[in-house]
């Protein structure tokens, strides 16, 4: 018996505390009292017949809730559900027959709206007791599944947001080694050659790899430091390859306080002199940022290149990674267009900044 006291005691705080049942059922409770204390003008017996009643309000609420619904409704049984809630409705009506006319009154129409009504029938007696009844416990039932919609809304959203964050953290894993797989191939270009330029590269690619292991540890960064860090790689780029390359970067607007998803414009960066080199004498790569009316950033970047040598290369990860992070962190909120034109790729983004 206390074990069963307890599961049940268990089950009933699961989703709502044990307190706010039984400041519930108070309330409820002196509201009665009051409401039929008032109504009949005798507050004595509505305190009584309460005493009777609510029990068995209690016991038919919690049945319903916690086993009724569980083992018929959600199992589809609905014709046993409701064969179920009748019987027990009926046992209900005459348990407080029995027990009203034990302590409270040996008159059955006594108090409520019988009291002027001596000659109703004893069906038109169920009848209304039990409509009181199903009130009682359609009105419980119907917070308790509120109370459980609202836990269970905010669970699915906390669930959402541990997958969105996963997720990211994931594509995030996919992009650093990606991208210090192709840092590591020009410094082995350069160690071939025997470069005086490889101890400057090394250092380059030692503040770019404690930027991206150390710095970035937030879903956020500063644009500041993301283009210092695109800065970094094209120095890499321009000490294996020196006057091959020209680049152009143009900033506009404040962008002193701008947060963006970290690592997310490197990788644009790093397509076109992933594809801009190959093929080409020189690649010229123009990039810029700038603040639209302190809500949007814009981003565009372009670079000639050899259409004929792009489908021998092998597909990377940088673009489709990317394409999912912004889904990811701003759902349509996002522009991302690709444009070819004359041999020159171009591609312009715009993020919300907040």
């Amino acid at each position: 018996m206390k074990t069963s006291f307890i599961k049940f005691k268990n089950k009933v705080k699961a989703t709502i505390p044990l307190k706010y049942h039984v400041i519930f059922w108070l309330s409820y409770f002196v509201f009665n009292v009051i409401r039929w204390g008032s109504y009949n003008d005798d507050f004595i017996y509505s305190i009584k017949s309460n005493l009777v009643e609510f029990p068995i309000h209690i016991v038919l609420v919690y049945l319903n809730i916690y086993y009724l619904i569980p083992k018929f409704i959600l199992k589809g049984k609905y014709f046993t559900f409701i064969l179920s809630l009748f019987i027990a409705l009926l046992l209900a009506y005459f348990s407080r027959l029995g027990l009203n006319l034990a302590f409270v009154s040996d008159e059955i129409w006594s108090g409520g709206v019988y009291t002027s009504m001596p000659n109703q029938s004893m069906f038109n007696h169920f009848i209304a007791e039990f409509i009181g009844q199903i009130y009682v416990i359609a009105f419980a039932t119907a917070i308790k599944i509120i109370v459980e919609w609202s836990i269970e809304k905010k669970r699915n959203e906390k669930l959402s947001q541990l997958q969105l964050s996963t997720e990211l953290k994931f594509l995030r894993t996919q992009v650093q080694p990606h991208f210090f797989f192709n840092t590591l191939n020009n410094l082995y270009a350069l160690s071939l050659n025997k470069s005086s330029s490889l101890p400057r590269l090394i250092l380059k690619l030692s503040n770019m790899m404690e930027y991206v292991l150390y710095d970035v540890t937030d879903s956020k960064a500063d644009l500041l430091e993301e283009i210092s860090h695109i800065n970094n790689y094209i120095d890499i780029e321009n000490l294996r390859f020196k006057d091959r390359i020209d680049t152009e970067l143009l900033i506009t607007g404040d962008l002193e306080d701008v947060k963006v998803p970290p690592l997310l414009f490197i990788t644009f960066v790093e397509n076109c002199f992933k594809h801009g080199l190959k093929g080409n004498d020189k690649i010229s790569i123009k990039m810029s940022f700038e603040m639209v009316n302190k809500k949007y950033l814009e981003f565009k970047i372009s670079n000639n290149f050899n259409p004929l040598l792009i489908n021998d290369e092998k597909k990377g990860i940088g673009i489709s990674n990317s394409l999912r992070r912004l889904k990811l962190l701003f759902a349509k909120d996002f522009v991302l267009q690709p444009s070819v034109n004359n041999d020159v790729y171009s591609l312009f983004l715009k993020i919300p900044v907040k």
